[in-house]
């Protein structure tokens, strides 16, 4: 098989996955992954992403061999995001971080975040512990999904002491059950549903997997999976970061940043409006880009400059 190692120069510097994937190496750390490669086109190793069980098997060899995971899985039809995407998000969460400590990624387990719609995968969760000692609170909707990621922690007992688990028992709420008084988190997490309907989030899956397949189907099987929750939600992104937003002015000294993935980039000025509407002293847009797709994510923060700049991430 022929290995190539071109560097993905759109991913963070810091991104385990910048290069080409060592297919022989994830191999040898999960076999179930060969039956899903073959040489393409371009004389390159790949997987088939239309593939849910190719793509699945991709991120359980990934995170076994680069993340320190002994065992991983999902239930059918859960979303299993790419692995390198969401690394993203971590590593640019550590710099906005660093930013206000004297340039300095904090890390340790002191330092903890709050996951929004954890899911049944443990990714973000996942990332942030091995990349800085970062513990975690991963909060769902879904019990399935929080008793598979339950699961994944015990079966890594590595992670047993940093991630903790919460369902959100009132789904119509985003942090109300779960910031609680004691609590003091560095940052939030947040990968938000995209669509505003099951029947929009079906056509997107549709179109997505012909422009992946180049052919034309009407079966939309997901090839990152996905729960309805997970997928969409009665006016879609925008109605839940909107949302987000007005719960977070409850919330202004427990949490430094607020932050979540932002999908249409149209949703950013209606969603700057409603942040000066509600005081966040701080706004920033981080982009990211992974190959030709960018994507971004917004933070804001109701701390003043000088609680900014008080903010211990560690306890002394």
């Amino acid at each position: 098989m022929t290995k190539i190692s071109t560097e993905k120069t759109t991913l963070h510097p810091r991104n385990i996955n910048r290069f080409s994937y060592d297919f022989k190496k994830l191999i040898q750390c999960s076999p179930n992954l060969e039956q899903f490669i073959f040489t393409n086109e371009h004389e390159i190793e790949s997987i088939d992403f239309a593939n849910p069980e190719a793509v699945k098997a991709l991120n359980k060899a990934l995170l076994i061999s680069d993340y320190d995971i002994i065992n991983w899985d999902i239930p059918k039809n859960y979303l299993c995001p790419p692995i390198p995407g969401r690394a993203d998000y971590i590593h640019n969460i550590a710099d906005l971080l660093a930013e206000y400590n004297n340039g300095i990624i904090p890390e340790g387990e002191d330092v903890v975040g709050l996951d929004i719609g954890i899911g049944a995968n443990c990714i973000y969760p996942i990332i942030g512990n091995h990349a800085y000692n970062w513990s975690f609170v991963g909060t769902d909707i879904d019990e399935n999904a929080i008793q598979n990621c339950k699961k994944i922690i015990t079966e890594n007992p590595k992670l047993i002491d940093f991630i903790s688990l919460q369902l959100q028992a009132e789904p119509r709420y985003i942090f109300k059950n779960i910031i609680l008084p004691e609590d003091k988190f560095a940052f939030t997490i947040c990968n938000p549903p995209f669509h505003s309907s099951q029947d929009e989030a079906t056509k997107a899956t549709i179109r997505k997997l012909n422009n992946l397949e180049n052919t034309r189907t009407k079966n939309p099987i997901l090839n990152f999976g996905g729960q309805n929750s997970e997928l969409w939600c009665e006016g879609g992104e925008f109605a839940f970061i909107t949302q987000m937003i007005y719960e977070s002015v409850k919330y202004p000294l427990q949490c430094f940043w607020f932050t979540t993935l932002v999908s249409k980039k149209d949703n950013l000025k209606s969603l700057y409006k409603t942040l000066n509407k509600v005081g966040a002293v701080t706004i920033k847009t981080m982009e990211m880009a992974q190959g030709q797709k960018t994507s971004r994510f917004i933070a804001w923060t109701f701390l003043s400059e000088k609680q900014q700049k008080d903010w211990k991430f560690n306890i002394d």
